[in-house]
């Protein structure tokens, strides 16, 4: 599997699906706005509410797996990716993916303690085109 096509996919997508496991073992989708910071197909990082549901759900269980994907008119392509999800709250980090509209959500701006970052890292993925699937390591 071509990893630059995949990853040029990933970056034209507006939306991404990350998915938790939440304390009774059930896994958990919420839609995100795309990564604010991509290094490859191997890290994705995210901003987030610290008090949210999923940060507590990451600090319990890091597994995790994020989705993206585009349907065309005929075309539909996706990719998902399985690896573990850590919550970052360094000021570092937080200071890398912080944009300036983002005081509409984090009123305490970029040291807000209700403002951290979601890092997930890849480590397999599955690639849909055509009706046909690829796994692939990352």
């Amino acid at each position: 599997m071509d990893h630059n096509k995949i990853e040029s996919f990933i970056r034209k997508q507006k939306v991404a699906f990350i998915c938790s496991i939440d304390e009774e073992g059930f896994p958990n989708v919420k839609a995100m706005l795309k990564p604010r910071k991509m290094e490859g197909l191997q890290s994705f990082y995210f901003s987030t509410n610290t008090s949210s549901m999923r940060v507590k759900q990451y600090m319990n269980n890091p597994n995790a797996c994020i989705y993206f994907y585009h349907k065309g008119v005929i075309k539909y392509v996706g990719v998902m990716l399985k690896g573990k999800m850590e919550v970052l709250n360094d000021q570092e980090t937080k200071d890398i993916i912080w944009r300036k509209g983002d005081t509409m959500f984090y009123k305490g701006g970029v040291t807000d303690p209700d403002y951290c970052v979601l890092k997930f890292t890849a480590e397999s993925g599955r690639y849909y085109c055509d009706l046909k699937t690829e796994s692939f390591a990352v």
